[in-house]
């Protein structure tokens, strides 16, 4: 059986994450890293012991799979170089900065019957998984995903960079049309959306707050979800749930002071821990070389992708205001 060829297009911080999990797979052959920086791509490539060039067209006819994790406004002309010459893709999301570039590289992918996944990496966060099972009927959805200023170089802002994870997520559990969205944000540390917190209403009733910054100190990346009969908490970093149900609250008013009390029952979900992004490259791998269908539909990654773009729009409307 032939072997699975597979290189990395572009190993700045992100692809580095990817040139290593490649490099400890037996399923796929690690056969080339590829950097605009020579200096950068002859250090990764010593690393990890695999050869490297700097230009990615001198890849084709030397893989059978890329992963691309150059910059975004790179993204669209770098996955349909490798697309038109017949190379399965794994794009770091987003996707693109324009929805009808996203559609044609997935109607090209579609034509030639080639994979095309967008590296969402928190759906295989093994947390997120095990909520599926257990949230049916979300009421309301409240996620933070908060940190300090990122000290590698991006040029994204923080809705596409990291709340469009979030917005992938929610968008899945809920599963509703999305029927309004109010954005409030500021720019902190750049000219572009530093901090957001958005609200979506959905069709079915659904309410979902979603807060994403690179301007706070402390590190958070939490999901909550309000169900009839029981409060999920779910904590990407350490790939915990817990599950209160039956609670119940009182206060008790003494001299001087007022103390309140909760009690409840809280289950903690068993949750199977493992490098979230392995298991993305094993299923791209997966997909691409035995035909196993994708995790995610066409129509899913265009919707995550639209939401996003169009938070993004309504915060630069808020400052052109402003």
């Amino acid at each position: 059986m032939k072997t699975f060829r597979i290189g990395v297009i572009g190993v700045g911080k992100m692809g580095e994450y990817h040139v290593g999990v490649l490099s400890e797979q037996a399923v796929a052959e690690l056969a080339i890293v590829v950097d605009a920086s020579e200096k950068r791509a002859e250090e990764i490539g010593a690393r990890y012991n695999v050869p490297w060039i700097t230009r990615a067209e001198d890849a084709v006819g030397q893989v059978d799979g890329v992963v691309i994790a150059v910059p975004t406004a790179l993204h669209y002309s770098t996955a349909k170089m490798f697309l038109d010459a017949g190379v399965h893709v794994l794009l770091e999301k987003p996707c693109t900065h324009d929805l009808s570039e996203a559609q044609e590289l997935f109607k090209l992918a579609e034509e030639k019957n080639l994979t095309l996944h967008i590296g969402h990496v928190e759906r295989f966060n093994g947390a997120v998984q095990e909520l599926h099972k257990i949230v049916d009927e979300p009421l309301f959805i409240e996620c933070k995903r908060t940190g300090p200023f990122p000290q590698r170089n991006i040029a994204d802002g923080v809705v596409m960079d990291v709340m469009i994870h979030d917005i992938d997520i929610v968008l899945n559990l809920v599963n509703s049309r999305v029927i309004r969205t109010q954005v409030m944000g500021l720019s902190v540390f750049s000219d572009r959306d530093d901090l957001v917190s958005v609200q979506l209403q959905f069709e079915n009733g659904t309410v979902a707050n979603i807060v994403a910054s690179r301007a706070s100190q402390n590190k958070e990346r939490t999901l909550c979800v309000t169900q009839k009969d029981s409060y999920v908490m779910l904590d990407y970093t350490d790939q915990e749930i817990y599950v209160h149900r039956q609670s119940s609250s009182e206060h008790q008013l003494s001299k001087g002071s007022l103390r309140y009390k909760q009690e409840s029952l809280v289950e903690r979900i068993f949750v199977h821990k493992d490098n979230p992004l392995k298991h993305e490259i094993l299923h791209f791998i997966d997909c691409a070389s035995n035909g196993s269908p994708p995790q995610s539909s066409v129509d899913r990654e265009l919707n995550s992708l639209e939401i996003a773009l169009k938070i993004v729009e309504q915060f630069k409307e808020q400052r052109q205001l402003a």
